[in-house]
């Protein structure tokens, strides 16, 4: 699978870091915000994956690299001018030609992709979004849906909102087609593209996310995903050494045997 990361951001909430270091490169547990993405991508199977780059581009390739030792194949482009989030895509032509990923960059995520593409394919979908909840509206792309998960409304950054508490959380499963509903020049998915597909009657879903996401966008934000983010990785080191520990006794062939017993 493919993956667009969406990179450019100028990152001014976070100065004065981002005088010198890309928001989707600031250090988080030891490691650039990027590459623990990468990490999470390639677990579930992307293999070549697209940025673009607007910021201190530099710092950002030669961070990450070819992407060789994630596992990824990458590939760069460097907007002088800012395209938008959909714009984005005319970046890389022909790479989108198959089921692919939208990854906002300031994203600190560890969501189960495998349910979203599976929900994504089994509704037909040509484009399926990640959803979170929220309780400041008027930053977020909010979204009313069905009892299918069919999406019924979206309006991005409402000063009003009527609806649930219901959000775009900035992962999104797309088909091809999607590609050509964005026109050259600057677009961007919140403001033109979702809501131009929902006028025509495409098939928009949303899915509420299993796992982590947390946008890093602020200082509060960083300094909460440094936290919450160490912790997770000591609590999975602590579960991978119990887990190596029971094997080295016999206990994990049992314990796998019994769960496939249920």
């Amino acid at each position: 699978m493919k993956a667009l990361i969406l990179a450019a951001g100028a990152g001014t909430r976070l100065r004065p870091l981002t005088d010198t270091c890309p928001k989707p490169m600031a250090p988080i547990a030891g490691q650039p915000l990027l590459a623990w993405t990468l990490e999470w991508l390639r677990r579930y199977g992307v293999t070549e994956a697209a940025l673009n780059l607007h910021h201190l581009p530099d710092v950002v390739r030669a961070g990450l690299g070819d992407g060789s030792r994630f596992g990824i194949r990458l590939r760069y482009a460097v907007e002088e001018e800012l395209r938008g989030t959909a714009g984005a895509l005319h970046n890389f032509p022909g790479f989108f030609d198959q089921t692919f990923l939208v990854i906002y960059g300031d994203l600190l995520l560890d969501i189960d992709l495998d349910d979203l593409i599976r929900f994504h394919r089994q509704q037909g979908a040509i484009m399926t979004l990640a959803l979170k909840r929220t309780d400041t509206p008027h930053s977020q792309g909010m979204i009313d849906i069905d009892t299918t998960g069919r999406v019924k409304r979206f309006i991005e950054k409402p000063a009003v909102w009527d609806g649930g508490d219901t959000a775009n959380a900035g992962v999104y499963v797309c088909e091809p087609e999607i590609v050509s509903w964005t026109p050259p020049g600057f677009s961007d998915f919140g403001h033109d593209i979702i809501p131009a597909l929902l006028h025509a009657g495409v098939p928009v879903y949303g899915r509420p996310l299993r796992g982590y996401l947390l946008d890093i966008g602020t200082p509060a934000a960083y300094e909460q995903a440094q936290q919450e983010w160490r912790a997770r990785q000591e609590a999975r080191g602590e579960r991978g050494k119990r887990q190596e520990v029971s094997e080295a006794r016999g206990e994990g062939q049992e314990a796998r045997g019994e769960r496939g017993k249920r």
